[in-house]
């Protein structure tokens, strides 16, 4: 049947934000952390770099992959979630053996596991809030997920910011934080229903929850079907609702081919400019905490004590100005405003913030520190369209969680080759030259985004949807 138990007193879609809340970004807020400790320990600015880059090299290799297993696995997308938190805490843990820069494999080694594994957490978690959801619902729940993630990363900086603090100059210690807010994530999984698995790689439904929980027909121009009764409801088939009593679970609806959805144009543009964004992006934080953290009370070349809470609030600023960006873009959506003035919105902070960055470098911390609501802005637009692009692009294909995990692939390629050249300009040409790159490189996304991705809200599905009258409905496994 569709599976929509409720475990104890929590309804699905508190299930799933609870999921979110303890996974947060699971320490991606906490890397500025990382290469500042690394930094403090003797590593140069490059050797930080290569570190830092080497989870999003993984993960640009593997993300695509771990969609498409996604997809096509036959197991319990909930054990994957799990199996793939408690990896990730592990390694991201791991850099409390490193004890100096003799132990640069070590770090490296951790890195690739963290790398894979993480790939797994983003699908596993949008493909559960697509198969409980469906694609009316799935927007909103989206927005609520992502939410919370982002004031769980918040606690976790603030968490993090207080230990490094207090146990300054070991701020290696910050790091428990990591380990232990993916598995309070393994605990509250358990709560969260396993919905259609169909449904969950895109595939139209029958049936799917609103937010209350409750069963409603998935709208389709191609069924006729009256509302589920409660005969349906109670219909088992190996614990998939599927609304065909002739279908088995040795048959699963046929997919578009990926030579179809993989030169899509919106996947293209997509893909192209999530990739210039993050290029530009993911190494301006880094810059800033070094900025931040140049000032001190010690003599060394480390952080710091008093730059450890300008550190810890530039994460909270970024995040907690995340999470208003999230709400106010999930409200626009509710009233219908466009997916691209609103993704448009969020590329053009970029340009912006390293203009301001590089004018007030000079201007003390505070200033600086402001610089972080535009990042927040940025990524809260950017991290809550993304899931729903994807969606309106590939929804009927069957391949929602191999094209996430593509265009994860790209944003991750974007962000290694920014945290690795970025951190090598700041070592031979220093900081101002890197951020001067950050915002040169930011222009182009806004210019290709503007002219060439067409506004896809209200027009879920419909390119592959039409065409499922003339495809065999049910193919066997091979």
């Amino acid at each position: 049947m569709f599976d929509t138990q409720h475990v104890g007193h929590f309804s699905p879609k508190v299930a799933f934000a609870l999921v979110s809340f303890a996974l947060g970004e699971l320490g991606d807020g906490l890397n500025i952390f990382q290469g500042i400790y690394l930094v403090n320990m003797g590593w140069s600015e490059g050797s930080v770099g290569i570190a830092l880059s080497l989870m999003g090299l993984t993960a640009l290799l593997v993300q695509t992959v771990a969609g498409d297993i996604v997809d096509k696995t036959l197991f319990d997308r909930r054990l994957f979630l799990v199996v793939a938190s408690i990896v990730t805490a592990l390694s991201a843990s791991a850099i409390l053996l490193v004890q100096g820069d003799s132990e640069q494999g070590l770090m490296y080694g951790t890195k690739v596991i963290e790398g894979i594994a993480s790939s797994f957490i983003g699908p596993c978690l949008a493909s559960l809030t697509l198969a409980n959801f469906g694609p009316e619902h799935f927007d909103a729940i989206m927005a609520s997920n992502i939410l919370w993630g982002h004031i769980g990363s918040v606690i976790s900086a603030l968490l993090a910011g207080s230990v490094a603090y207090i146990f300054y100059p070991n701020i290696q210690y910050c790091f428990f934080v990591i380990g232990l807010s993916a598995l309070i994530a393994i605990v509250f999984v358990r709560f969260v229903p396993q919905g259609d698995p169909l449904m969950g790689r895109g595939f139209q439904g029958d049936v799917a929850m609103d937010e209350q929980g409750n069963l409603e027909r998935v709208p389709s121009s191609m069924s006729d079907m009256p509302p589920p009764s409660s005969s349906d409801i109670g219909n088992q088939k190996e614990g998939l609702f599927t609304g065909d009593p002739k279908l088995t679970p040795t048959e699963i609806p046929e997919a578009s081919s990926y030579l179809e959805v993989f030169s899509d144009r919106k996947t293209l543009v997509l893909c192209i400019t999530g990739w210039s964004f993050h290029f530009a992006n993911a190494n301006v934080l880094l810059v800033l905490g070094e900025l931040m953290g140049q000032a001190g009370d010690n003599d060394d070349d480390g952080p710091s004590r008093s730059a450890i809470p300008l550190i810890a609030g530039a994460i909270v600023l970024a995040q907690a100005t995340m999470s208003l960006a999230t709400i106010v873009g999930g409200k626009l959506t509710d009233r219908g405003i466009g997916r691209k003035p609103l993704f448009m919105a969020g590329l053009l902070t970029l340009p912006l913030r390293c203009a301001l960055i590089i004018m007030w470098q000079d201007m003390g911390d505070s200033w600086l520190l402001s610089t972080q609501i535009l990042d927040g802005l940025g990524g809260g637009f950017f991290g809550l369209l993304h899931p729903l692009l994807v969606a309106d692009i590939t929804f009927g294909s069957g391949r929602f969680n191999v094209i996430m995990g593509l265009t994860a692939s790209c944003f991750g390629l974007g962000g290694t080759m920014s945290n690795f050249f970025g951190q090598m300009v700041v070592e031979y040409f220093g900081h101002t030259a890197s951020l001067a790159g950050s915002f040169f490189i930011s222009i182009f996304p806004i210019i290709l985004f503007g002219v060439a991705m067409p506004e896809t809200l209200g027009n879920r599905g419909q390119q592959f949807l039409k065409h499922e009258e003339t495809k065999t409905k049910f193919v066997p496994l091979s």
